[in-house]
């Protein structure tokens, strides 16, 4: 597995429709789907540093995404 950072799942986020919605300790972005169902994945500030591999999942699994289409929208 590739090692991805918070700048880029931030990247894919904007690409897939996310939009962020509060600014706060961690960042929390949001989509909301034209059948009323919504996902929200919390994000750190941590910029450019490298996101664990455990988390990352995490972050796919509430973005409702798998690993391949992260890599095709960055």
């Amino acid at each position: 597995m590739a090692v991805y950072t918070y700048d880029q799942f931030r990247r894919v986020l904007r690409k897939l429709g996310f939009a962020c919605i509060r600014r706060k300790k961690h960042e929390t972005w949001e989509k909301v789907f034209s059948d009323g169902t919504v996902l929200q994945v919390r994000l750190s500030h941590k910029g450019n540093r490298d996101i664990p591999k455990s988390l990352f999942y995490e972050l796919l699994r509430q973005a409702g995404m798998g690993e391949e289409i992260f890599r095709e929208s960055l």
